[in-house]
């Protein structure tokens, strides 16, 4: 009922406005003068809606899934890290094993630690994740660093070797980086792991596994993880703009 009458009440009001327009050549100038002052003040409200309005619609959608999939995939999925705020934005001198929400955690060896972190919202035209993550390394006296992201549960449902994993990521780098996307597959007692280098000539980039050649036992597949290691990462700022997975049938040969 309410929004009802709200638009029979924006009707009335615009139809008024649109009169008024109409009338303003033979309008005596006293009541032209008036209508200008309170059309001015009208204006000052509407641009500054219509700004913060374009702004925020501008922006990817908070919680959105949405990125482009290969032809044939049957799961896809970004962690909540790039997907929605996280309770705390950011910090510095982070220490190993912190963790940033519920899926992803920031390791390292450091003795000393300068390391900050900070989730930034994207804003930018070609952006699909509502947020990214910039990691600034100072002096680093450790031997690696690295995020280590839990896949969810159901990436496991079904998963066989006819399947390929692929890890997309656009990355932003102040300086030249080596980065390594490794994927833990924990089936039973073993974990097989698998490795691949980022290639790093675009911003947009990705890498696959193809499961026909990990030594994998279907049925006992338990959980999925990745690790993203970054090699070298002294006076460095990285920024992960967005990361997904996804999974696809291989075509069939």
């Amino acid at each position: 009922m309410g929004r009802t009458i709200e638009k029979l009440l924006f009707k009335r009001v615009l139809k008024r406005w649109r009169r008024l327009a109409q009338q303003a050549p033979k309008a005596p100038l006293s009541r032209l003068r008036e209508q200008r002052n309170r059309a001015r003040t009208l204006r000052l409200h509407l641009d500054r809606l219509v700004h913060v309005a374009e702004s925020r619609l501008a922006l990817p959608q908070i919680g959105s899934n949405a990125f482009p999939r290969p032809h044939g995939t049957d799961w896809g999925w970004r962690p909540e890290l790039w997907r929605g705020p996280l309770p705390v934005p950011g910090a510095s001198a982070i220490p190993s094993k912190t963790r940033l929400g519920d899926e992803v955690q920031l390791f390292h060896d450091c003795a000393v630690s300068e390391i900050t972190l900070r989730q930034l919202r994207n804003n930018r035209e070609e952006d699909l994740a509502p947020y990214g993550v910039r990691l600034d390394v100072f002096r680093f006296d450790g031997s690696f660093l690295s995020l280590v992201i839990e896949l969810p549960q159901e990436v496991t449902n079904g998963l066989s070797r006819d399947h390929l994993l692929r890890v997309d990521c656009t990355v932003e780098t102040e300086n030249p980086i080596e980065i390594f996307a490794r994927l833990n597959i924990k089936h039973g007692p073993n974990t097989e792991q698998l490795v691949r280098e980022m290639p790093m000539g675009d911003k947009r980039t990705h890498v696959e596994y193809d499961l026909a050649y990990a030594e994998l036992n279907e049925k006992r597949v338990e959980r999925l993880w990745l690790e993203l290691i970054f090699e070298a990462p002294e006076m460095n700022q990285v920024t992960l703009r967005d990361l997904t997975l996804s999974r696809s049938r291989r075509a069939s040969l």
